[in-house]
């Protein structure tokens, strides 16, 4: 009897124990967490990385040397991925023309055959009107994510500046007051 007492105890610690260890550690849709987990890549180069896009074709960061990049890594089937993507297409239309784009690194393991419906079908409120992703989409890998430091939770941006150095790290949703202004400071 005390043999099953002191295991039902253990098991009853690990459990409680799990508990607390991930709601302590998990990545809400609705927490914005702006500083960088590994802040020894702030101010150093972005990575040199090529994705394909939907259409299959090889796009590299370096393409976009010479703007502001906020690279956004995001999946499918990530509700607080899905709630940002509206202010995404707001700052692609505002600041688009500035020389700023977003690139959206879509993250899902079923890779295309998931994404290419999803942003050919999915429109977003923006301005009051329905709107299609207006950015560049490419297919991530881990390796990708793995050049950026990896990623503790979807989504995660990274804001680069022109001259090719990450600015900032943001896990979670992104505070669009906060990375306007980080927009805004590198235009």
């Amino acid at each position: 009897m005390k043999k099953l007492l002191v295991v039902l105890s253990v098991v009853l610690l690990v459990v409680v124990g799990t508990y607390f260890a991930d709601k302590a550690t998990r990545v809400s849709g609705k927490t914005h967490v702006s500083v960088n987990p590994d802040t020894a890549t702030i101010g150093k180069p972005a990575p040199e990385i090529s994705l394909k896009d939907l259409d299959g074709k090889d796009i590299s960061l370096a393409q976009y040397k010479g703007q502001v990049v906020l690279v956004n890594f995001w999946a499918t089937w990530c509700a607080p991925c899905r709630e940002e993507i509206p202010e995404l297409i707001a700052m692609q239309r505002k600041y688009g023309p500035k020389g700023f784009t977003v690139l959206g690194v879509a993250m899902d393991e079923e890779g295309k055959s998931v994404v290419a419906p999803f942003v050919a079908k999915e429109r977003f409120t923006v301005e009051g009107q329905p709107s299609p992703m207006s950015y560049p989409i490419l297919l991530g890998n881990d390796a990708a994510a793995d050049k950026f430091g990896g990623l503790l939770g979807y989504p995660t941006s990274v804001l680069i500046s022109r001259d090719g150095k990450q600015i900032q790290h943001i896990t979670g949703q992104i505070n669009g007051d906060e990375v306007t202004k980080a927009i805004e400071s590198q235009l």
